[in-house]
């Protein structure tokens, strides 16, 4: 592993070494996080939810890789951006870019922890819901939504480091 400090923020985290590439990621099933940059302000067209304008700014997305393939799976295909638009993220990832991402194969026997982490980042201070409903279609746990935005990469590191310490790997590129 080697360590990263982000020096805008102060922290420093361990870069396990999944984050070289999405194809090291594991093929467990688990929960993720994925932090995106928008350059500009644009309006996007989100599956059934219509279209929303979404800020300059920054925001995380959380979500669950149950699936085949696991966080391996999903995440690498967020990572890498895909034609095809099957969840919300896939809409909003034409226009940000991937920033850091996070993930855990740990079980929370309460509250998933994609829900976990988006009720978190939601109360954080600057943090806004872009659009509600956003990846929480079949959410149980009463989350607004599963996309965070930020009006700072700063506010959005504090608000990460927050939410998920301790509870999974980070990767900070």
């Amino acid at each position: 592993m080697t360590i990263v400090t982000r020096l805008s923020v102060g922290y420093t985290y361990l870069m396990p070494p999944t984050c070289s590439s999405p194809e090291a990621l594991p093929a467990l099933p688990g929960a993720y996080w994925l932090a995106l940059a928008l350059p500009h302000s644009t309006r996007v067209r989100i599956g059934r939810l219509g279209a929303a304008l979404f800020p300059q700014g920054y925001y995380v997305y959380t979500g669950s890789a149950h699936g085949p393939g696991g966080v391996h799976a999903r995440l690498g295909r967020h990572l890498r951006g895909s034609p095809r638009r099957r969840w919300h993220i896939d809409f909003l990832r034409v226009e940000a870019t991937p920033l850091a991402w996070g993930w855990t194969a740990a079980t929370d026997p309460t509250t998933p922890w994609e829900c976990r982490w988006a009720q978190s980042l939601a109360a954080s201070p600057g943090a806004f819901i872009p659009l509600p409903g956003f990846g929480a279609s079949d959410c149980r746990a009463g989350c607004p939504a599963h996309l965070v935005g930020f009006p700072s990469l700063a506010t959005l590191q504090n608000a990460a480091f927050t939410a998920t310490r301790g509870t999974m790997e980070a990767c900070w590129p």
